[in-house]
């Protein structure tokens, strides 16, 4: 894919998996604001400081009418157990999806190679997209630093 949805685009809607065995699309949120964030691994230090912002703020988040999914390519098992040991409260889903091999993240351009100590692999960039109630993306963050991202973010969803 060579074009990346950004502002005013539709949200691709590609189910994703969640920890209970269920899924969840994103047109399962018409009508109210969604918050998606990205991250690339369960368990990891930024990642974890990353779940555990956007689950402090859910009540404001919920308050302000706006729904919160975060997202990474972790098995449905293992966001079980990071929801357990950090007792976050912000929902997560699986991008594995069952009837292709291609998710949410690579529709959205951010499943993207990496490279860490000159090893290349494909990963998660961390990226969070605030959805309108129309289905349309309203604001796009590239490149997440986490540290106030979550404040931020529920900024921008409070005047969406």
């Amino acid at each position: 894919m060579s074009e990346r949805p950004d502002i005013g685009d539709t949200m691709p809607d590609i189910a994703l998996e969640t920890p209970d065995g269920g899924q969840v699309k994103p047109s399962d949120f018409a009508g109210q604001k969604l918050v998606m964030f990205f991250y690339p691994k369960d368990a990891t230090p930024g990642c974890t400081t990353e779940n555990k912002d956007f689950s402090a703020l859910k009540q404001q988040f919920d308050a302000a009418g706006v729904a919160l999914l975060g997202i990474s390519k972790d098995p449905p098992a293992k966001h079980l157990k990071f929801i357990e040991k950090q007792e976050l409260t912000a929902p997560l889903a699986s991008d594995t999806p069952a009837d292709g091999p291609d998710g949410i993240a690579e529709a959205l351009g951010i499943w993207v190679e990496k490279n860490m100590y000159g090893k290349k692999y494909m990963g998660m960039e961390r990226s969070t997209f605030l959805v309108g109630p129309d289905g349309t993306i309203a604001r796009v963050w590239r490149k997440v630093k986490v540290k106030g991202h979550a404040e931020e973010v529920l900024e921008a969803a409070r005047a969406l």
